[in-house]
């Protein structure tokens, strides 16, 4: 009788010890209970892109904020509705998805009205109900801007984008970056390989992009999250160029990626953790732009990976197209010149 009544008080402080390990953190230096923040991810951690942008600004709030935020990974589409109704069963006060179906995130609010959720990326539905929040961050401008880059520096006049999957954000990139190659090569011929939303996936990446480097293209614009390592890891193996996307991935393959579209992912995960903590959380669309810095370009940063390493013919360009990229930069800010917006716009014909 002592060994089984040992036993379950063993078994009773184990769980004990489980439960206050998910607990953990759970106070605020004032004593005060944490605000509990659950962010869903669409993919593992690793991704060196949009993922791990939104990593980073959970881990912002959790060392800025009276919060305890939890990054939950998926292994994509297939587990990211499961993540989110666990996510709601733990009882966290702001659930947040990124990048996850619109239709998903616009469901689960309806069905629990009381819960609060959010994405720090874009939601495309007309309206959004009070207890969901959508933080748009427009890339469409600082797409252009690569393209420009890309329309001077193409020697074989035929360019790609190899894009997670086919929808109007991701769009936003596609159709910048198309705008901006065709405004310095208007005879450039310009592909895009869709992968189905396999974000996932560098093998599927590299194939595609390898794909597109056989049909003569000779930079490549990654907009593919994880999948885009394979993207960039074939312009260096193709001795070829890219173009990273989310984070500066300009270092990745010294000389063969010229520059990356920076989407500030972390900032508008950080944003929303801390207008929920403001108490000013509300649903609805708030959008950031260009003239937020929520999106740029890397060389905005510093960034001079290509400048350093990349082929003397195409380096020696670099000084007139960032003067360039300046001079559409202040145009487009100041409304004066127009970037196609997929978000709110029918394809312009000079796009199709």
């Amino acid at each position: 009788m002592k060994k089984i009544a040992l036993a379950v008080i063993l078994v009773t402080a184990l769980a004990a010890a489980v439960f206050a390990g998910g607990k953990k953190d759970n106070q605020a230096k004032d004593g005060a209970k944490k605000i509990t923040v659950a962010v869903v991810m669409p993919s593992p951690l690793g991704d060196r892109s949009f993922v791990d942008s939104a990593a980073a600004g959970v881990r912002r709030a959790n060392a800025e904020l009276p919060v305890q935020a939890d990054i939950i990974e998926t292994q994509g589409v297939h587990e990211h509705e499961t993540a989110m109704r666990s996510a709601i069963n733990k009882g966290y006060d702001l659930i947040l998805g990124v990048g996850l179906d619109t239709q998903m995130m616009l469901d689960l609010a309806t069905e629990y009205p009381d819960q609060m959720f959010g994405s720090p990326s874009e939601l495309f539905a007309d309206n959004l109900p009070s207890n969901l929040a959508s933080l748009l961050i427009n890339v469409n401008k600082s797409s252009f801007l690569a393209g420009l880059a890309v329309g001077s520096l193409t020697k074989t006049g035929k360019v790609g984008a190899v894009c997670g999957g086919d929808a109007p954000g991701i769009n936003q990139f596609f159709y910048g970056f198309k705008q901006g190659v065709l405004v310095n090569r208007p005879d450039a011929k310009v592909y895009v390989n869709y992968l189905g939303f396999d974000f996932s996936n560098p093998t599927l990446g590299k194939e595609s992009a390898i794909a597109l480097y056989d049909e003569g293209c000779d930079i490549i614009y990654q907009v593919a999250g994880l999948s885009g390592e394979g993207v960039l890891a074939a312009a260096a193996e193709r001795k070829l160029y890219a173009i990273g996307v989310d984070n500066v991935q300009d270092g990745f393959y010294p000389g063969s990626i010229i520059l990356s579209v920076i989407k500030r992912v972390d900032n508008s995960t950080y944003s929303l953790i801390q207008d929920y903590v403001n108490g000013v959380y509300k649903g609805g669309f708030r959008t950031l732009d260009l003239e937020d810095g929520a999106t740029g370009i890397s060389w905005d940063t510093g960034a001079d990976d290509f400048a350093k390493n990349g082929p003397a013919d195409m380096t020696a360009k670099l000084t007139s197209i960032k003067t360039q990229i300046e001079d559409y930069r202040k145009r487009i800010l100041s409304g004066e010149y127009k970037v196609y917006d997929a978000l709110k716009e029918p394809l312009w014909d000079n796009l199709k």
